[in-house]
């Protein structure tokens, strides 16, 4: 099935030439100029993946990251953000609020149509079959669904990945390049301070209900799952 792109850009010379990319590489797209726009877009039919301009009229990309971050229906949806903000701080403050990658301008089309195609591939996996369990948290892989218990998690999708990752790797010290690869899929784009982003908003995903304890920093080495908390 045709993967389905939403672009919130509100300047129609990008949005267009992102979605001539979009449609040459085999996929749908969908346009918004705006905030308002983009939850209209998103209730008339769900996207695969949201494109997102940092600079929108009205109400910021960050800001509509956020709250889309917040809701039930696109909680899971990737994001990745559409900026000419290039500083680290900025790029953190993105990941923070919830995006899965950060593209600055300007870019080549070449390279965004292959980071959308990283993310989509590494947010919706197709290979995690069966439930994983391991200290109080369970994974259901078909269903796509993490518990502590019997409570549901809400979890987004690039920590469902690295979640599963460390269910069905615990106990061992993985570095932050390694877990790029085997989390990420070796996609060269990616920072390895992503990755300290992502285990904290694990470990504040983890936290409620008391769990976060088992996603370890091992200092000078990486992190590690484990259920046995004394390091």
């Amino acid at each position: 099935m045709q993967k389905r792109v939403l672009i919130v850009e509100d300047e129609p010379a990008i949005r267009d030439m992102v979605a001539f990319a979009l449609a040459k590489a085999g996929l749908q797209a969908v346009h918004a100029a705006d905030a308002r726009e983009a939850e209209h877009a998103i209730v008339d039919q769900l996207p695969d993946l949201i494109l997102l301009d940092w600079m929108l009229p009205g109400q910021s990309g960050l800001e509509l990251a956020r709250r889309l971050r917040r809701q039930e229906l696109t909680r899971e949806v990737p994001i990745i953000m559409l900026t000419a903000r290039g500083e680290e701080g900025d790029r953190v403050s993105g990941l923070e609020s919830g995006v899965d990658d950060y593209v600055v301008k300007p870019f080549s089309t070449r390279e965004l149509v292959a980071r959308i195609k990283a993310v989509i591939r590494r947010t919706q996996p197709e290979d995690e079959e069966g439930v994983v369990e391991l200290g109080g948290l369970r994974i259901d892989g078909p269903a796509h669904r993490v518990f502590a218990g019997e409570t549901p998690i809400h979890i987004g999708p690039t920590e469902y990945r690295l979640l599963y990752f460390f269910l069905t790797h615990p106990e061992r010290v993985y570095s932050r390049g390694q877990l790029l690869d085997h989390v990420w899929g070796g996609n060269v784009y990616v920072e390895e301070r992503t990755v300290d982003v992502h285990i904290r908003r694990l470990r504040k995903t983890l936290e409620p209900h008391g769990l976060e304890v088992m996603v370890q920093t091992v200092r000078g080495a990486g992190y590690r799952f484990s259920t046995a908390l004394d390091g």
